[in-house]
């Protein structure tokens, strides 16, 4: 956040926390800034009465003490910065409330500090709030796990695990951290990762990610990393460095405030040293405290980044991880949204359908010679034509030597010294099944050829089934006026079929990975734009876009890291989700711009006038900062999808049973130095 409200210096890295202890600010009663408020709030009751009552110097000494108590909430901090060379809001409120003392206006000064003290105080309870829900997963992770060491299952705190131990996970029991199934079968339910109700099943070789709830059987379960270092944490700690990035909104409330301190400063110096000339100085340094306070930026500078800590944590929560201010800002102004197909718009799990032959080929030695060629591919079509060989999967099955891939048409190797080839129609010349070919890219299935020794031997139609849920996301997308568009590497007559199911008319097919970013260009049209796909093969596209988003990223550390969102999970009811949690966050944040500045361009000729006093001016100006947060954090409030798992709800009282050491300290945004 902006230093240009208090001008504190950074703060190092806090500790974490330890188990069992309650967060400063758990409860709005334990926040500092509130309960000096309350105290001084009651003196100066106390005082007036007393005034009213016939003793007045009783009621000045009551108002002279709840000015002194309200004050110790900022003057000490802002004297602190002061001496270190830095100003701020903290500084204009403490010479302002100096001032209004010194001219006998103790209950005015009084009223400065309470009111300043209130909104400071709510400021930093809705910042910690936001912070701690996000934090609060850490609490998924369980107090303590069944470990299997020397032949003995014993219990051990989750930071005591290593890589290599055996975890032993019963049924209703959660993860510690992240592992592979060793033994057993079961089904896990990930809903506090990734948002979705649907448990997943999950075998041997499986990963298994920290917080994950085994719904199953019994299994045994390898660590493969340490619980500070495990998907949560690192999850953690990426929505809250995305938190500190501003983007282009906050950014321009920085360059506004950061001069305005000190023109503020000069302005009421220059209203009093003028005012004197031609009247009262008395009534002219009053007038030009009540500019100091009048003009303070504090309001807009936590216009935005209250408004990106609300909303990416709630992102975060339901299983959308934003990184940062600039892409909440970007997402929220899209207007046109690519989708890739294989793996977002379809369930990235396809079957071989029909195989075709030529030539006296049987089907079994169709699938070999594509199984030899694709042995060592990762693609989804590699895995349904050796899900489609008995005993490929294990290794059982012949692997082709000299293995190359033609990017964009397919593979070609040596097997048995007999040259293979395996791609695209177009590639490999389809020969007697081009109808057979064409008749089922119509149906929706996607066609490779193969071709042994130059010849053809057959076709394999593999076809991946669309998502139930895109016809509904299309459908929303569209309701939110964005405009849709397929990009795939895909034949046409296969990407026409299943856009036309999903209800999208923009497609473009057989598009390689470096033609995506080409076409999602045009596409646009100047518009700004996001780009759907699995983060890793569609680089080329997420990078180009405005917005990069990557689905399906649990558990996929290169996804999480180079996109600008990531999805958690598979559902894509996330997608208008998030999409539509930014658009509503980007809008608050314009609100509250427009509303900060608002209000210092209306109180300050009012101030320096004389038309409204201190006391007027301070409850007009703390209420606007008070109700900035309470629009900020609007921004957190987010209708869950009833289709979808609702946000994780954990104990706000309940400890973290993993030490994973803040990034940054919750700061108060109106305070903070960075």
């Amino acid at each position: 956040m902006s230093d240009v409200c208090c001008g504190t210096t950074p703060q190092t890295p806090a500790a974490p926390e330890p188990a069992g202890q309650p967060a400063a600010g758990e409860r709005i009663r334990q926040v500092r800034e509130l309960r000096y408020a309350a105290v001084a709030a009651a003196a100066l009751a106390a005082g007036w009465s007393l005034d009213r009552a016939g003793m007045p110097a009783a009621g000045v000494g009551l108002e002279l003490a709840a000015a002194a108590v309200a004050a110790l909430s900022f003057v000490p901090e802002a004297v602190r910065a002061l001496a270190r060379g830095r100003i701020g809001v903290g500084t204009l409120m403490t010479i302002a409330a100096i001032g209004a003392v010194a001219l006998g206006r103790y209950g005015e000064a009084a009223m400065l500090g309470i009111l300043f003290s209130i909104a400071e105080g709510l400021e930093h309870y809705a910042v910690s709030r936001t912070r701690r829900g996000l934090r609060a997963l850490l609490a998924l992770v369980p107090p303590v796990v069944s470990v299997l060491r020397d032949g003995r299952e014993t219990q051990a705190a989750p930071d005591e695990l290593a890589p290599g131990d055996l975890m032993v996970l019963r049924p209703g029991e959660r993860a510690a951290t992240d592992g592979v199934i060793r033994r057993g079968r079961t089904s896990l339910d990930v809903s506090a990762l990734t948002g979705e109700s649907v448990p997943i099943e999950a075998g041997p070789d499986d990963d298994v990610q920290a917080g994950a709830v085994n719904g199953g059987g019994a299994i045994e379960v390898t660590v493969t990393a340490r619980a500070a270092d495990s998907s949560l944490a690192r999850i953690v700690h990426i929505v809250e460095e995305a938190q500190e990035r501003k983007g282009s909104a906050q950014r321009l409330a920085d360059r506004v405030a950061r001069p305005l301190v000190p023109t503020i400063m000069l302005l009421a110096a220059a209203v009093a040293a003028l005012g004197a000339l031609f009247g009262d100085p008395r009534v002219w340094i009053e007038r030009a405290l009540v500019v100091l306070v009048a003009a303070s930026p504090c309001a807009l500078a936590i216009a935005v980044p209250l408004t990106v800590v609300a909303a990416v944590g709630a992102a975060s929560r339901r299983g959308a991880l934003v990184k940062g201010g600039a892409a909440l800002e970007r997402l929220g102004a899209v207007r046109v949204l690519a989708l890739d197909k294989t793996g977002t718009l379809t369930r990235n799990a396809p079957e071989v359908i029909e195989t075709l032959t030529v030539d006296g080929a049987t089907p079994v030695e169709v699938l070999a010679a594509a199984a030899a060629l694709e042995a060592r591919s990762e693609h989804p079509l590699a895995r349904a034509i050796l899900a489609a060989v008995p005993g490929a999967e294990s290794g059982g099955a012949s692997v082709a030597d000299e293995v190359t891939a033609v990017p964009g048409h397919g593979l070609r190797g040596r097997l048995d010294a007999v040259e293979l080839r395996l791609g695209r129609p177009g590639w490999i010349d389809g020969g007697p099944l081009a109808d057979d070919v064409a008749r089922l890219q119509e149906q929706g299935a996607t066609v490779v050829l193969v071709e042994r020794a130059g010849a053809l031997i057959g076709a394999i139609a593999v076809r991946d089934e669309l998502r139930p849920e895109a016809p509904e996301v299309i459908a929303r997308l569209d309701a939110l006026g964005i405009t849709t568009a397929m990009l795939t590497g895909d034949n046409p007559r296969t990407a026409a079929a299943l856009a036309a199911r999903a209800g999208i008319g923009d497609v473009h097919a057989e598009l390689r990975p470096e033609d995506k970013a080409e076409v999602l260009v045009r596409v646009a049209a100047g518009r700004p734009c996001a780009m759907v796909g699995d983060g890793v093969n569609d680089a080329p596209a997420l990078a180009t876009a405005d917005v990069g988003i990557a689905m399906g990223a649990m558990g996929a550390d290169v996804a999480i890291e180079t996109a600008d969102v990531a999805l958690m999970g598979e559902d894509l009811r996330h997608l208008p989700q998030v999409v539509s949690l930014a658009r509503r966050a980007r809008g608050i944040m314009v609100a509250n711009i427009v509303l900060a500045l608002a209000i210092v361009v209306v109180l300050v000729p009012l101030a320096a006038t004389g038309v409204l006093g201190l006391a007027t001016v301070v409850l007009i100006h703390e209420s606007a900062e008070v109700l900035v947060i309470l629009n900020a954090i609007r921004a957190a409030r987010v209708k869950d999808d009833e289709n979808l798992a609702a946000a994780v709800r954990v104990e706000e009282a309940k400890p973290h049973t993993v030490a994973v050491p803040l990034l940054h300290t919750p700061d108060d945004p109106c305070c903070s130095g960075k």
